[in-house]
This record gives C-alpha cells, sequence and structure tokens, in this order.
C-alpha cells in the first residue's frame, strides 16, 4: 500500500525569463526549504510562460541544480519546461528525483496560442511516489472534466497539477481545486505562478494551495513570488 502518510508542498518562485541557470538555482533552493517528499512547481516554471522558449533539454547541466537539491533532500519535484521529443513540443511536466530527470506528463488540454507551437499529449497520467498514485495535470486541463473523470478511473491518491492564471481567475482556480478533490475524493495540491511572466501576464494569481479531499484549503500562499506551502497528509482523513 505504501506509506500512510506524505507531506506536500506547492511552490511558486520567481521566474525571469530566458534565466534557466538562475531559475534552476531558485527551483533547487524551494526545494531546500520545502522540507517536503513531493514539491510542486507551476506551469512551465523553468522558463516562465513564455511559449518562443527554447524547449530544456533533459541533459541541460544546469538542471543538475536541481538534481542535486533532489538528491540532498530526498525530495521529489515536479517542474514545468517546454520539452522536445522527437521534433514535437510540448508543454511538459518532469519529475526530479534521485534516480535522476523524466518527462512524466505533457499537457492535453492547450490554451489559444498554445496550439500553435505546442502538441497535446495523450492524455491522463500518473507518477508513483511512496505508494501514493499521484494523478497529473497541467493549467487547462484542470478545467477539463474529461481530464479529471480520466484519472478517476486510475484512482489517483493525489491530484498535482502546476498552472499560469492571471490575478483575476483566482476564484475560478480555487472552485477548480474543490471540485477536483471531490470528484476524486483526494487531495489536491495546486502550484500556481506568482509575478509577471509574459507580456499578457503582468500579474498572476499565486495563492498556491494544498487542499484536503473535501476540498478545504489546509495551506494556502499570497501572490508574492518566493512563497512555499506544505502540508502533510494522511489517506486515513480522505472522504470515503
Amino acid at each position: 500500500m505504501g506509506d500512510e502518510t506524505f507531506t506536500v508542498a506547492a511552490a511558486q518562485p520567481q521566474v525571469d525569463a530566458g534565466a534557466l541557470h538562475l531559475n534552476a538555482e531558485r527551483h533547487a533552493r524551494a526545494i531546500r526549504e520545502a522540507n517536503a517528499r513531493l514539491v510542486v512547481f507551476p506551469e512551465l516554471s523553468l522558463t516562465g510562460y513564455e511559449l518562443g522558449a527554447p524547449a530544456v533539454a533533459l541533459d541541460d547541466p544546469r538542471l543538475a541544480l536541481i538534481l542535486t537539491a533532489c538528491r540532498e533532500t530526498q525530495s521529489v519535484a515536479l517542474v514545468g519546461a517546454p520539452v522536445d521529443e522527437d521534433g514535437r513540443l510540448h508543454i511538459a511536466m518532469l519529475r526530479f528525483d534521485t534516480a535522476g530527470v523524466r518527462v512524466v506528463y505533457r499537457k492535453t488540454w492547450l490554451h489559444a496560442d498554445e496550439s500553435d507551437r505546442f502538441t497535446p499529449g495523450p492524455g491522463a497520467e500518473t507518477t508513483t511516489v511512496d505508494g501514493w498514485t499521484i494523478g497529473l495535470a497541467i493549467c487547462r486541463d484542470t478545467g477539463a472534466s474529461q481530464h479529471t473523470a480520466q484519472l478517476a478511473l486510475l484512482g489517483v491518491d493525489l491530484y498535482a497539477a502546476g498552472v499560469v492564471d492571471l490575478a483575476t481567475d483566482l476564484v475560478e482556480c480555487q472552485s477548480r481545486a474543490f471540485v477536483i478533490s471531490r470528484a476524486l475524493r483526494a487531495p489536491v495540491v495546486i502550484a500556481s505562478f506568482a509575478g509577471p511572466t509574459a507580456p499578457s501576464f503582468t500579474r498572476t494569481a499565486g495563492h498556491s494551495a494544498v487542499y484536503d479531499a473535501s476540498g478545504t484549503p489546509l495551506v494556502e500562499a499570497d501572490d508574492v513570488p518566493g512563497r512555499i506551502v506544505a502540508a502533510r497528509l494522511s489517506r486515513v482523513t480522505q472522504v470515503p
């Protein structure tokens, strides 16, 4: 069955466009500060929501900063980045752990101009940490009932999403977290971008949070870049 308790954190680091080394350093710092088994970061957290940013190679030496932090803390980090797979670009979620880095999810439900450059992923996917099955999502996926339904069939113990939202969309983001937690009967962690990114996101929502299986917020950040929130989850606290 795996561990009965699990500590998860949502981080919203400051992200600068075109500064992969600096952004990787900030991710590494957040992992060390989080003191959590799983640390979730926002959509495209390594590059910012810059749809023209170069794809991030998994063997880029700058990513070693994040790998080192994960190995030192025995943490797993879910990080957002654009990736190129056989000439197809994806908005992806990368998993960093003691074994290395790999792509564990590709955004399925693309939004607006994203479709001009990126290819949608094949659908809902999960990753496992300490026996917990974690359903994965990126931004618009959180509003797609089909995506949530697919994850429900996979029997997830925790839902983890990285998002970029406008400040004016905060209530919508929080409402989605409530609906998802009730639909999956599982806790939800949302890592939400904080600070400006791209011309169209001069003010993002922030307010990364962890919700229990009834949709009640356990911890929530404000909208300031650099915030980290963490909560310890237990299987026995999930609604039947």
